[in-house]
């Protein structure tokens, strides 16, 4: 039987990696095989991608060169790691897919959005998460929460209309699909969160113990 794909979005400071592994071990504890990714990232081509797009050296990227590179990470990752573990029957939870080049290089950097979208289909080779959660808070407070004492990232960096028009880009992501995506209240405490979650996902995993629930 072939596996299933989750993906968590949200923008910087979200909390959606807290709860990825919230989430790996609530499936895991049943037995059911998980592997949990990250983009960019999840194998060394995309691991080095991911160094180049989150450098602050990299202040001068083009828009579209950004996209590209984004679009390159992730046809790896999906050739590679995301593509097989499905084939295998694995659960697949990746933090961040192809709604977030959406939100970020189509809504806040103002590139085409069919264009965007074109890519990411290319990029994935029509590969379509069966759920993802957008996880949503105030712009700003995601990113103090992200950056903390430590210093920001190439995106974390960005002004605070750029971060309004990625959260506003998810959340227009979520309306046009409501059957696919989900919003998530990212706010409250970690396992207020993970109880929310965890019932818009349950109805998909549940099945997959042989139990029907997990």
């Amino acid at each position: 039987m072939r596996g299933l794909f989750l993906t968590l979005e949200g923008g910087e400071g979200s909390g959606k990696s807290t709860q990825l592994k919230r989430l790996v071990r609530r499936i895991e504890s049943v037995g059911v095989p998980v592997r949990a990714l990250r983009e960019p990232g999840g194998t060394e081509i995309g691991e080095a991608v991911r160094n180049i797009l989150l450098d602050p050296q990299s202040g001068g990227m083009d828009a579209r060169a950004e996209l590209l590179l984004y679009e390159a990470a992730r046809a790896q990752l999906v050739a590679e790691v995301i593509e097989p573990a499905l084939a295998a029957g694995e659960v697949v939870i990746c933090d961040r897919f192809f709604d977030s080049t959406t939100a970020y290089q189509g809504y806040a950097r103002g590139l085409n959005l069919s264009e965007v979208t074109q890519l990411n289909l290319t990029a994935t080779a029509g590969l379509v998460p069966d759920r993802t959660l957008v996880f949503d808070i105030d712009s700003m407070v995601g990113v103090e929460r992200a950056v903390g004492t430590g210093d920001a990232d190439r995106l974390e960096a960005e002004d605070a209309a750029f971060h309004e028009r990625v959260r506003s880009g998810f959340l227009a992501i979520a309306a046009a699909e409501p059957r696919r995506v989900r919003v998530v209240d990212a706010s409250g405490t970690a396992d207020e969160v993970e109880q929310r979650v965890w019932a818009m996902v349950a109805d998909l995993v549940g099945p997959l113990d042989g139990r029907g629930s997990v």
